[in-house]
């Protein structure tokens, strides 16, 4: 859990920072902002393949130690980009989606890694535990880090957040080396395109209910700006907080109750959180919304999760993982850009509304979830 705390503080140090670096130092519009934030998510759709191979072939302890270690290189990245940031402001830009790029592969690594680590040690009948505490870490490390990157950014600029990031990075890295590792699987291991294919169901869920957490990730900050607000930062950490304490309450539920049962309420309540944020007139009714976002997609997440390893053999855990996160990675890929489209057209708010709608179907898919158990 230290290891994906560290990992993700040094990513939620970037999240509230990159979009307004993008539009306020390097003059970009809403369409480029969303393509460089959801270029994280291309890149880990073709880490999660790699990630899972590694995992099951040689151990999730390698596959976790390469993502801390691409954790530090995406701050050295934005430590370049800082430097360029006068003189050549489109090789400043560049370097910022190669940091975001890289953040794919990290977060991708990371995440695969510890999960297939901690399901190793657990009976499946216990996976929604496993599922729950890493995203307690992982929230708990993107909550107090973006709060944290604002207020570098304010103090000592870009170049600062790309210090700390570097530093928490190292910090993770350096603190993992020292844990014992699950031994690799020995038994043969299904193709990773016949493991997507088990889990296609409970994967369409998560492509759905992730919307939501997209659009808070890329858009609430350039929302309250434009609205006239303080506090942008304070609506990811409102999500995350949101998602923490649901997965301290409730997170026992998707074992005890079943997966998609628990899925089923928790995305509805995801698409009333990114309601009232579409129709916020004061921000903390925006704050409550991420809150109430984060809650619901946390608990949707764990409970599409505990399907997802119903539906996959011990052998091919790692590549399980790898595949059942690279759902999540197709909509955070394609939907910030989309959406920053949509924003153009419609205004930052439709964003929200589109969100709600993905949490909607993410509904549906978990009802013809419970219809065929």
């Amino acid at each position: 859990m230290l290891s994906v705390f560290d990992g993700f503080l040094a990513m939620g140090m970037a999240l509230p920072v990159v979009p307004r670096h993008l539009h306020d130092a390097l003059g970009q519009g809403t369409v480029m902002i969303g393509v460089v934030m959801g270029c994280q998510y291309l890149s880990s759709i073709f880490g999660r393949m790699w990630a899972g191979g590694l995992s099951d072939a040689r151990g999730p302890r390698r596959a976790a130690l390469l993502g801390l270690a691409a954790a530090c290189g995406v701050g050295g990245l934005y430590l370049a980009s800082a430097s360029f940031l006068e003189s050549s402001p489109s090789l400043s830009l560049g370097l910022v989606m190669a940091g975001r790029l890289l953040t794919g592969i990290a977060e991708s690594f990371l995440i695969t890694g510890t999960m297939a680590w901690a399901l190793s040690r657990v009976s499946t009948a216990h996976a929604g535990k496993v599922f729950g505490w890493i995203g307690v870490a992982l929230f708990g490390g993107l909550a107090a880090g973006a709060p944290l990157g604002t207020a570098l950014q304010a103090a000592f600029g870009f170049a600062g957040v790309g210090c700390a990031v570097l530093l928490a990075g190292t910090i993770g890295l350096v603190g993992t080396s020292f844990i014992v590792g699950a031994p690799p699987s020995l038994h043969a291991r299904l193709p990773f395109f016949d493991v997507v294919n088990a889990l296609k169901l409970p994967g369409l869920g998560l492509t759905l209910c992730c919307v939501g957490y997209a659009m808070i990730n890329t858009f609430a900050v350039l929302l309250f700006v434009q609205r006239g607000w303080e506090g942008g930062a304070l609506a990811l950490t409102s999500m995350g907080s949101g998602f923490i304490l649901a997965r301290l309450l409730v997170g026992h539920l998707p074992d005890l109750v079943g997966g998609a049962r628990v899925a089923l309420y928790c995305v509805l309540a995801e698409a009333l959180g990114l309601a009232l944020i579409w129709a916020a007139p004061h921000p903390a009714i925006a704050w409550l919304g991420a809150a109430l976002t984060g809650a619901g997609y946390g608990i949707g997440f764990q409970g599409f999760g505990v399907e997802a390893v119903k539906r996959s053999p011990p052998q091919s855990r790692g590549a399980a993982m790898g595949a059942y996160v690279m759902f999540q990675d197709v909509t955070m890929g394609l939907a910030p850009p989309l959406n920053g489209m949509l924003a153009k057209v419609a205004g930052l708010d439709a964003v929200f509304l589109g969100g709600a709608v993905g949490a909607l179907g993410a509904a549906l898919v978990a009802w013809t979830i419970l219809r065929q158990d």
